[in-house]
């Protein structure tokens, strides 16, 4: 997918997740600068202790299942994907906001889940069709966590 198609595409999305069913005009599409959307897909920061709670859940974010990190407390932890410890260190703030929005903008082959597309998708329950992983909210919440690991 070309550059400015992409960047097309991830402003329709992330203006789906970021505002309530049925808010077409509260609609924001966000920015990509690089491989990063520098700016908050809500407006305000996250919060890191809510961030923390949905990294560590495995029936929301997931992460777990790919990643590992410093959670000592949490057993079976994935392997396929980045440590997540230092990761704050490792990414700025947009860069961590893109690759959990859509790792696809900067890495066509990632299998690293969209958590914001709903469109495009394939093999997608019918009960989970048009819905994102998580809402902007819930992405900076997690992004906001993730810088607090250094």
């Amino acid at each position: 997918m070309n550059a400015p198609r992409m960047v097309m595409a991830m402003a329709g999305v992330l203006a789906c997740a970021a505002a309530p069913a049925g808010a077409q005009d509260a609609l924001k599409p966000c920015q990509i600068v690089g491989h990063a959307i520098p700016t908050s897909l809500t407006g305000a920061p996250g919060d890191p202790a809510r961030g923390r709670a949905i990294v560590l859940n495995r029936q929301v974010g997931l992460c777990l299942l790919c990643h590992s990190g410093p959670f000592p407390e949490e057993r079976f932890q994935g392997n396929l994907a980045p440590d997540l410890a230092g990761v704050g260190s490792r990414w700025s703030e947009g860069e961590l906001r893109l690759r959990i929005v859509d790792a696809r903008a900067f890495n066509p082959d990632t299998i690293m889940p969209p958590y914001c597309v709903t469109d495009g998708l394939a093999r997608v329950a019918p009960a989970f069709r048009g819905k994102p992983v998580l809402t902007a909210e819930q992405i900076e919440d997690v992004v906001a966590y993730l810088m607090t690991l250094r």
